[in-house]
């Protein structure tokens, strides 16, 4: 029984030396702080992390799926003064010659095929497009067509082992999701911002046409525009267009458009050109209770007819001036924004069920859109 203590004893006495002597020389084999002295000063560092591990609560992941296929866009574009013909303006101000203006901005690489999605203002009225890639590579960028209605332009660019995004599902996002905005903020290089869905469904800011923004807090600044705003799993959510500002710079109020939207606009214009929408030719208005009153209406929800383009497909199926419009294929229609999206997502020559409200009474109506007129800037083009 002693022999034992004793063999005890010594065992003991060992461990705790080795105990000691690690602790002393290798103390992050034991999960420590490292405590050592530089000069005169003791400081504390942290063990090593392991290889390969990710921060708690980090969007690396994210970033590291998503950010390869986030481009920068430079576009240069030669103006020359409305009057440098003119002699008189040429004695008193001397020749002014042709001037190069700069712009900057962001994209989103859809496809291996070289497509590149950005915002119709970043690229409009450019001479020529140049995209950046994360990875250093450059490419000259030709553009396939432009959508100012939505603010969304289509580019192409040729070259190989491109990155490419991953499309989520913005028809599934919520208020209080977290999201990261990606793009090239005033020229300075990739950059991540994080922040949370803000608000669904916003417009009506007159920013465009045809609106139904996502609005979040994460920081967006001048150069962002076209760039992504992404889930915490790095799929593509939305593409960054506008930020509401006094100042120039982000005030927590930015506006993407949904991916869904975005989707659609693209494979229109990749394979027409342009975006087709429908068109009827009318003038809608807000349903207010004092018009509502003035013509009869006895429903509060809808959108008005204030006016029809006279042999128009909305006058040939019989729609006046002081209809109500509430359903259009049987879905309810609040506001104008919403009359116009569902509308413009008629397809031309297929006839849809029109839902009125005509002083007091329903009225059934078919219609038969025809494609939306292109805006006057794209003419010609």
């Amino acid at each position: 029984m002693k022999r034992l203590w004793l063999l005890f004893a010594q065992a003991a006495t060992v461990l705790l030396a080795a105990y000691f002597v690690v602790g002393t020389l290798k103390p992050q084999w034991l999960g420590r702080a490292v405590s050592s002295t530089v000069g005169t000063v003791s400081i504390l560092e942290a063990p090593a992390p392991t290889p390969g591990t990710i921060a708690e609560g980090s969007f690396s992941a994210a970033v590291k799926r998503a950010a390869p296929a986030v481009v920068s866009i430079n576009t240069s574009k030669t103006s020359r003064h409305p009057n440098a013909r003119d002699p008189w303006f040429r004695f008193f101000f001397g020749d002014q010659g042709e001037q190069q203006q700069a712009g900057l901005g962001s994209g989103v690489i859809m496809s291996p095929q070289g497509y590149v999605l950005t915002n119709n203002h970043v690229v409009e009225g450019a001479d020529e497009i140049e995209v950046l890639l994360a990875d250093a590579r450059r490419a000259a960028a030709k553009v396939i067509g432009t959508d100012p209605e939505s603010d969304l332009a289509v580019l192409k660019i040729d070259l190989d082992k491109l990155p490419v995004i991953v499309l989520g599902d913005s028809d599934h996002l919520q208020v209080g999701d977290r999201v990261l905005a990606i793009g090239n903020p005033f020229g300075v290089g990739q950059t991540v911002t994080s922040g949370i869905v803000s608000a669904l469904g916003r417009n009506q800011l007159g920013i465009n046409t045809f609106e139904n923004f996502i609005q979040t807090d994460a920081a967006i600044n001048p150069g962002n525009s076209g760039g992504a705003l992404i889930d915490v799993n790095g799929n593509l959510m939305g593409v960054n267009t506008a930020i509401y500002s006094r100042s120039g710079g982000s005030m927590g109020i930015g506006f993407a458009i949904p991916v869904s939207t975005a989707k659609q606009v693209m494979e229109s214009i990749v394979k027409n050109g342009q975006v087709v929408r429908g068109w009827i030719g009318i003038e809608p208005g807000e349903l207010t209770p004092e018009l509502a009153q003035t013509f009869g209406v006895n429903t509060q929800q809808g959108v008005i007819v204030t006016g029809v383009l006279n042999g128009g497909p909305a006058a040939q199926a019989g729609i006046r001036p002081g209809d109500v419009i509430t359903q259009v294929g049987g879905e309810s229609i609040r506001t104008v924004s919403e009359l116009l999206t569902r509308i413009a997502a008629l397809a031309p020559g297929q006839a849809s069920a029109f839902t009125l409200q005509r002083r007091g009474e329903q009225v059934q109506a078919s219609v038969t859109p025809t494609q939306r007129p292109r805006p006057r800037q794209q003419q010609g083009r």
